[in-house]
């Protein structure tokens, strides 16, 4: 499809972790158009923020980026597959949509989030950060990976069966303009078939590009036998047709009923004795004292993976991470079964956790799930958000906040932070969402009416 498109391309195999970070940083930008990574969304983590730490990364993040997805939840390609106009899709038709957009052209603004840790180090992300329920499932499934997305189906069944509660501290810079109302757009999108490649351009002269950084060359993809293979305009050697792992975390059957009990903190962990023993979360304003440094919460882990980038814009809307909040905060405290900080639609190619959600709406939507929850009712909702309409159950547990910037505290000595799917430093941190910052490959909008 990119072939018959007339797109020439360079393909590299990255060889291991932070690869792609370290390729972007040395590339000589001016010579190509974007890059895309065919793979899941770690390796656009890798290469936004290799992009950002550059000297140059205020020229540099204006580079257009684009996935074609490849990896387990694909939550990015779910929400360019939606702005596309397509049905949901999963494996192989998720990937034919996105590549469809793709040789189509077409970009979008692309919001990212500048996440502070513990440590002080800062990362940008494009896609969430979680607390609780979501990246316990994410990480503990990592050792099912060969089931390719099923996994998720897998990790979420043994994570409501060990079902745990943290008690943490939520802050969050309410948005000044309220977003639409969290529910899902109504209207199919149009059929593939409407979505034709645009007619052909006139062949553009060929063009020398020096060899990347620390490369690899274009190096084929390993398959387990033969298969056809397609020749990029320009590019010395023939690649080939990717295979993928199909399905997707399709949760069955009915976990509990009305009698299922109710969920308390978890007894194996527990919170500092000097933390608030409030029963409920509710909003409560600002001055209630931050979190000190001797709370109880163990040191930054030396083992979690690096998550450092030394350019980017400041956050002008965050003092120093430790500090009092400025007026104007709203602050929850209490029991979570999960925190979710989410900037696109979805949390999976077919998990849309904020539906309204926009690649650049310039806001960063908080979902959390607090403590006395059932199994049964927490099951429905991510039953629900396979089609967005989570927030139509009306479970009292489940709230929701649009927001500018937050600071998540947790309150339990241990638990775990992921970034875009990454693990991170496990501790307090805050973000800020910078409107605009990136550009994302998206193709043309499906569907012009629904566009805020």
């Amino acid at each position: 499809m990119i072939s018959e498109a007339g797109l020439s391309f360079n393909l590299i195999q990255t060889e291991r972790q932070n690869h792609a970070r370290e390729l972007v940083q040395g590339l000589n930008l001016s010579e190509w158009d974007g890059i895309v990574t065919v793979s899941g969304d770690g390796l656009l983590f890798e290469v936004l923020n290799g992009l950002l730490g550059r000297p140059d990364w205020e020229e540099a993040v204006k580079t257009p980026v684009g996935i074609l997805p490849c990896g387990s939840g694909n939550a990015l390609a779910g929400a360019v597959n939606q702005h596309g106009g397509f049905e949901p899709a999963l494996g192989i038709d998720l990937l034919l949509n996105c590549s469809l957009l793709l040789c189509r052209g077409g970009s979008r603004p692309l919001d990212l989030l500048s996440v502070t840790l513990a440590s002080g180090s800062r990362c940008f992300s494009f896609l969430s950060v979680a607390w609780g329920f979501v990246s316990d499932v994410d990480i503990q499934s990592e050792r099912f990976r060969a089931l390719g997305s099923a996994r998720f189906t897998l990790g979420t069944v043994l994570g409501l069966a060990n079902l745990h509660t943290y008690r943490g501290r939520l802050s969050y810079l309410p948005a000044t303009v309220e977003p639409a109302s969290p529910t899902p757009a109504h209207g199919l999108p149009r059929a593939k078939s409407e979505l034709t490649l645009a007619p052909a351009p006139a062949p553009a002269p060929p063009v020398a590009h020096s060899p990347l950084h620390r490369s690899v060359s274009d190096l084929p993809l390993p398959l387990p036998m033969p298969q056809p293979a397609l020749t990029s305009p320009g590019s010395p050697e023939p690649l080939p047709i990717l295979s993928l792992n199909g399905g997707g975390p399709e949760l069955a059957g009915d976990w509990g009923g009305a009698g299922d009990a109710p969920l308390s903190p978890d007894p194996l962990l527990p919170s500092p004795p000097s933390s608030p023993k409030a029963a409920l979360l509710s909003p409560i304003t600002e001055g209630v004292p931050e979190m000190p440094a001797s709370s109880g919460l163990p040191p930054p882990n030396p083992d979690a993976p690096e998550a450092i980038s030394t350019g980017g814009p400041p956050d002008h809307l965050l003092p120093p991470l430790g500090t009092p909040l400025p007026p104007g905060w709203v602050t929850l405290e209490g029991d979570f079964v999960l925190m979710l900080a989410i900037s696109p639609s979805h949390l999976g190619a077919d998990l849309v956790a904020a539906p309204h959600a926009r690649f650049d709406d310039g806001l960063v939507h908080l979902c959390w799930v607090r403590g006395g929850i059932s199994r049964a009712a927490l099951l429905r909702l991510f039953l629900a958000m396979e089609r967005g309409s989570h927030f139509n159950l009306g479970c009292p547990q489940l709230g929701y906040a649009a927001a500018r910037a937050f600071r998540l505290e947790p309150l339990t000595p241990r638990g775990v932070l992921t970034v875009d799917g990454e693990q991170v430093e496990y501790g307090p941190l805050q973000a800020q969402m910078h409107p605009g910052l990136g550009t994302l490959l998206t193709g043309p909008p499906g569907c012009p009416g629904r566009e805020p």
